[in-house]
């Protein structure tokens, strides 16, 4: 029996035709994306913590739960985009000994314990919110206005400069959902206060705090199940596992694979195991390399390592769908 395994090369690739595809030009990009990241999470950081200290001060000064509401979302912002930073900086680390798949995990921890504290935090506002709907208190509608305009400029702008990364990374994703929710929060904020001026219904600040916080927790859900999915483990739900299965299936001389795995290395990053059963005997590198670039160009999976057994009678203990 005759047991070959290879692994896919990072950022350096060649195609089916076997001509050098480069390595250069992508880790130059990579590295100027990192520093504009850095430079948004920053921004990002510095302009949420304004906002937090001016919407509590404005909030118990002005009486309003619903601005109270928006510095506390705000407030936990400020930490999961600290949360996120740090976990974006941390997956850049090289591999180490004991870490050898570098940090990069840790983003998925950020995604995961970005969308608890979002849950914890809007727990405590609609209990607070509750408390105040049941004893009204007078509000500063103007202020409420003024502030909460402020929020959506500052949350806005936020959004925007995550948005471009958001679909390909969960972290990134959980950070933009956060800044998005921040801004619904505070043209909710604004529309209260008005009415209020108009009205004077006390009671609508509160209200208003409690459908903002409802709608978060819709938000917030999807980010807390995949996220939680990830740390377990579970095939990304951008990788469709069938089409992948198939596409082993048809490759040229593979009458067999086994012991496929899919999982998260990071919120942006997905790598793949499987044992290939090719009788005629082994492919050669460049099927392999070829093999691994479909992959990562179809699939989105950058880390595949590919497993090739030549007899396909030689009982291998992972064969079983159910061995691990």
């Amino acid at each position: 029996m005759k047991i070959e395994s290879h692994s896919h090369d990072h950022g350096h690739s060649h195609g089916r035709d076997g001509h050098d595809h480069g390595s250069g030009s992508h880790h130059a990009h990579h590295h100027h994306e990192v520093t504009d990241f850095n430079r948004v999470f920053f921004i990002g950081i510095a302009l949420n913590s304004l906002i937090v200290l001016l919407q509590g001060a404005a909030g118990i000064w002005g009486h309003s739960m619903a601005l109270l509401a928006d510095a506390g979302h705000n407030l936990s912002d400020v930490l999961g985009l600290g949360l996120a930073w740090t976990a974006h900086v941390l997956g850049q680390r090289a591999p180490t000994p004991r870490f050898t798949y570098g940090l990069r995990a840790t983003s998925i921890l950020a995604a995961l314990f970005n969308a608890v504290l979002l849950l914890v935090v809007t727990g405590a506002l609609i209990f607070a919110a509750i408390q105040r709907l049941i004893q009204p208190e007078p509000v500063g509608g103007s202020v409420m206005m003024t502030v909460a305009a402020i929020g959506i400029a500052v949350n806005g702008l936020t959004a925007m400069m995550l948005a471009s990364r958001r679909k390909e990374d969960l972290n990134i994703r959980g950070a933009f959902l956060h800044m998005v929710a921040d801004a619904a929060i505070s043209a909710g904020v604004v529309a209260a206060g008005l009415v209020i001026l108009l009205t004077h219904w006390l009671w609508l600040d509160p209200l208003v705090s409690l459908a903002i916080n409802a709608i978060i927790i819709v938000g917030t859900w999807e980010l807390l199940r995949e996220s939680f999915k990830m740390s377990l483990g579970a095939v990304p739900s951008n990788v469709r596992l069938q089409e992948v299965k198939t596409y082993l299936k048809s490759l040229p001389k593979v009458v067999a694979f086994h012991d496929l795995h899919i999982w998260a290395m990071s919120t942006s990053e997905t790598a793949l195991t499987a044992h290939l059963v090719m009788p005629d005997g082994h492919p050669g590198d460049e099927f392999l390399i070829a093999v691994c670039a479909d992959l990562r160009q179809t699939y989105s999976i950058a880390h595949a390592t590919l497993q090739v057994e030549t007899d396909a009678n030689n009982n291998c203990a992972l064969a079983p769908d159910e061995a691990v």
